[in-house]
């Protein structure tokens, strides 16, 4: 606590425990345990945002420090900060700087900064100048009014699919819908909302309309955003009775019930996660 202290009087706001994010060590690695990525004239922190002096310590992760692909460094970053947010594991409002969970994915601070500069682009953080990144706190209010729009793009897309698509282009979206299922009953929510989102995106590419599949995408991923405080098991709940939603209003698209298919996608946005 000293130290933050004095480290804040220079102008740098540090948190008291650094972030250890517990999905870094599932980041995959090929190269020799404790090898550093550093990227051609990288110096961590130096960039714009972020103080240059050193971070403090970061405790230990379980097993070997993870390290992670030279070739895909930047995605495999994105994909693991994507799924800390939905899982919880970083708080929202609290502020995170690369050069901190850089340490904690084994690469340098560039393509974590990077990774978070397309997160804040998605609206899930925000850039907090000389400090690094904020996780934005979505309320049950903003969810509404994202889940709101999805609605609005998607609904009527389904519907007119319910009318053009043979029922045999429905039954290859089954293993996606089964699959839904099977992520809710984990309870895992970052698993649930990977399976979600393939479902979502395999029926409106139906439509022939890569642009739609875009902008629901995009939609998609601010309407996941963790409550803060939300309570674990009713998450799972919630999560099981959503997944059963996709079953059902597949069975109505394929057998061209539309009268059921629009009562169901109707609700489903209702209570979009």
């Amino acid at each position: 606590m000293e130290q933050a202290r004095s480290r804040s009087a220079e102008g740098f706001a540090l948190r008291e425990t650094p972030y250890a994010p517990a999905r870094a060590a599932r980041v995959p690695s090929q190269l020799p345990p404790g090898e550093e990525v550093r990227e051609r004239g990288d110096t961590p922190g130096a960039a714009r945002g972020e103080h240059i002096h050193s971070e403090p310590p970061v405790p230990p992760l379980e097993g070997a420090r993870p390290v992670v692909q030279r070739s895909s460094v930047r995605r495999q970053v994105l994909d693991a900060l994507r799924t800390a947010l939905v899982a919880g594991e970083l708080t929202p409002g609290e502020v995170y700087s690369a050069p901190a969970l850089g340490e904690q994915f084994g690469v340098s601070a560039t393509p974590v900064r990077e990774a978070m500069q397309q997160l804040a682009l998605e609206g899930a953080v925000e850039v907090v100048p000389n400090r690094g990144f904020r996780v934005v706190v979505r309320g049950a209010r903003e969810l509404a009014e994202l889940a709101e729009i999805r609605a609005l793009i998607e609904v009527p897309v389904m519907l007119r699919l319910v009318r053009t698509v043979p029922t045999e282009r429905w039954a290859e979206l089954r293993p996606l819908a089964e699959a839904t299922v099977r992520a809710a009953a984990s309870g895992c929510r970052a698993t649930y909302t990977e399976s979600d989102r393939a479902f979502h995106r395999a029926v409106l590419r139906l439509a022939g309309n890569e642009q739609l599949v875009r902008i629901a995408e995009d939609l998609h991923r601010r309407t996941q955003g963790v409550l803060v405080g939300a309570p674990g098991p009713a998450g799972r709940a919630d999560l099981i009775a959503d997944a059963a939603e996709h079953t059902a209003l597949l069975d109505a698209l394929a057998a061209q019930e539309l009268p059921v298919a629009q009562s169901l996608v109707r609700e489903h946005f209702a209570v979009a996660r």
